[in-house]
């Protein structure tokens, strides 16, 4: 297998904008190792990890990696799209589609049916992902568009983050999987393409680069170019599908919209310009 490292300060296929110039790292690779000082480098640039708890901290950051949701809202079920600013209060919540659901753990079947990451779903698809963060992932039903909107932790109050990155699961085409931010205006402040791995983990995130940007009110993912199912055909010539899920959620502790000040946001990884690192695979392994 050959790969190529390649390192940008423009990414192709971005769309610029004038409003509020972004951050932007990302990386990907065959295992959680091979992203995982990126994705530190991430959370050390937004601050210190913040509790689960209402209320906003005015700075440092929040996290989703999904391991914590109960049986009993994880697959077969849907999660709620509200869980993550209701019963476990990080300030996120989720619309889009026809639900969201998390995988079951390793060791989850029901009927005989495995639905650790998402065999209930489709049986090839417990060897097609593989985990950042043991054992369980996320994804969008219905649809592969789906929205994160941002709440101060606990409450109805539209609040805005300074940053917000997130792992992929298998993303194997090019210039599809993406990130779009906007702020509480809806205007975009850029889309960006998660870089390419094959069976492998991608990181893509973005921070504010300049203290007075407005900040970012919603993120808005596209993933791959058809929503997870049963009638997936990965082998197809013609036309190939790639669905893509999702593992860990970072991202700066929300603030009230109308209140929110953003912090600078001089990740050391991404210096003054836009900054990404992708390790492309010829093919699956």
């Amino acid at each position: 297998m050959r790969i190529q490292l390649s390192i940008a300060f423009a990414i192709a296929g971005v769309v610029p904008s004038l409003a509020a110039p972004l951050n932007v790292v990302s990386i990907a690779g065959l295992n959680p190792a091979a992203i995982q000082t990126t994705v530190d480098q991430f959370r050390t640039g937004l601050g210190a990890l913040n509790p689960n708890v209402a209320g906003s901290f005015g700075s440092g950051r929040r996290e989703i990696n999904w391991d914590g949701v109960p049986a009993a809202l994880s697959a077969p079920n849907n999660l709620p799209a509200n869980f993550f600013n209701s019963n476990s209060p990080r300030g996120a919540e989720f619309s889009g589609g026809s639900g969201f659901q998390v995988s079951g753990a390793d060791d989850a079947a029901t009927a005989g049916v495995n639905e650790a990451r998402f065999g209930n779903l489709n049986p090839n698809y417990p060897s097609e992902f593989q985990t950042f963060s043991a054992t369980k992932l996320f994804t969008s039903l219905g649809s592969n568009i789906y929205d994160v909107n941002f709440f101060v932790p606990g409450s109805n109050t539209p609040a805005t983050t300074r940053g917000f990155g997130a792992v992929f699961v298998d993303v194997d085409l090019l210039n599809l999987t993406s990130l779009e931010f906007f702020d509480a205006q809806s205007n975009s402040l850029g889309q960006f393409f998660a870089p390419v791995q094959n069976g492998g983990l991608s990181f893509l995130g973005a921070t504010l680069g300049n203290v007075n940007d407005p900040g970012i009110a919603r993120v808005r993912f596209t993933l791959g170019n058809q929503a997870i199912g049963p009638n997936e055909n990965p082998n197809a010539v013609e036309f190939p599908s790639d669905v893509v899920v999702l593992d860990d959620f970072i991202y700066g502790e929300p603030n009230a919209a109308s209140s929110a000040t953003p912090e600078p946001a001089s990740l050391a990884l991404c210096g003054a310009g836009l900054v990404a690192v992708a390790l492309f695979s010829k093919r699956r392994v």
